[in-house]
């Protein structure tokens, strides 16, 4: 679906397409355990979260260099231009990359090669959300923020990802609060596997401005109630929600539920090399199953440049916006 929109829950890690896995392995002179593309897709099946993230982190060996982020980027943002993208505030994880040996900056700057451009070249512009690993300590975190200093004209916000339960996010104070005294914005996954009262300790511990997931709030009327009055944006991935077995089924998700009760929720696709969907693909299928006509998809995109971080180019989302009202569905 053409649908302009803004994607807000993306990790650009979760874009690697087998395709290009094998391409960058053979470039880098790394064999994949896997015979071709076919048997690494069939490897894309999933019981939760942590047998995704098993998988996910096996295949980030693959990228090495500079060009290595760049192409990864640069793929993701045509096939999100092509859905309907035009705006992307793209998650990556530096943990993941500098415990295998590369420096932070190799990550930033490759990264920045694709996104730098990206407006005048793919028609979307974007924003860079670091993100902490919340199964890696406290102190990482931290060290890890101090080693993103260099590189903060070039970043927006920080987030919280991988492994959720057992995991709180309290466990994350103090780099949120040396994150909030540096001007980044915040925002966490909560609520996806973990239980409801992450979603609340994510908004009063962690002070976030949008809640990545936070499907389970559900489970909490209070906490919706809190939600809806507060205008916390969140940001919904239908197709992961399925593949991670979040929802028994597509039919099943909340989605219609929640935005009956007036919750701000954005539709976006997670890690969509993994998940089965790019943005626009997540768009078609909430419509198809879940049976959201245009004025709740409208709703939706419209959400999603009203939770974007655009405050420092109003003129921009208004025109985002303004594309959202004109688009006329087919």
């Amino acid at each position: 679906m053409s649908l302009p929109k803004a994607e807000l829950h993306l990790h650009i890690e979760g874009t690697l397409e087998p395709e290009l896995a094998f391409e960058l392995a053979a470039r880098n002179g790394l064999t994949l355990p896997y015979a071709d593309t076919d048997e690494l897709r069939e490897a894309y099946r999933f019981e939760d979260l942590q047998s995704f993230l098993n998988l996910y982190y096996e295949l980030m060996a693959v990228l090495r260099t500079e060009r290595d982020f760049e192409d990864l980027a640069n793929a993701y943002l045509a096939r999100a231009a092509a859905q309907g993208v035009r705006h992307a505030e793209i998650f990556f994880d530096p943990q993941a990359h500098t415990s295998r040996g590369l420096e932070l900056g190799t990550v930033v700057d490759g990264l920045w090669r694709a996104l730098g451009d990206s407006q005048s070249r793919h028609g979307v512009s974007t924003r860079l959300i670091l993100c902490f690993l919340r199964d890696e300590s406290a102190e990482s975190a931290l060290a890890t923020l101090d080693a993103a200093k260099p590189y903060l004209n070039r970043i927006t916000g920080v987030g919280l990802d991988s492994a959720e339960v057992g995991h709180p996010p309290a466990k994350f104070r103090e780099v949120y609060e040396a994150a909030a005294a540096l001007g980044l914005r915040r925002v966490a996954h909560a609520g996806e596997e973990g239980p409801p009262e992450y979603i609340t300790e994510a908004l009063d511990v962690l002070g976030v401005e949008r809640v990545d997931h936070g499907l389970r709030c559900v489970e909490d009327p209070a906490l919706v109630e809190r939600l809806v009055r507060e205008r916390v944006p969140l940001t919904l991935c239908p197709l992961s929600n399925v593949r991670l077995r979040t929802v028994d089924t597509l039919a099943d998700h909340p989605l219609p539920a929640m935005l009956d009760s007036g919750l701000m929720c954005t539709v976006n696709s997670d890690d969509p090399a993994y998940f089965g969907g790019y943005a626009g693909d997540n768009f078609d299928a909430v419509r198809d199953t879940l049976g959201l006509g245009e004025e709740r998809l409208r709703e939706l995109a419209r959400n999603s440049f009203l939770a974007s971080f655009l405050e420092d180019d109003e003129e921009l989302r208004a025109r985002y916006l303004a594309e959202v009202e004109a688009y006329e569905f087919r």
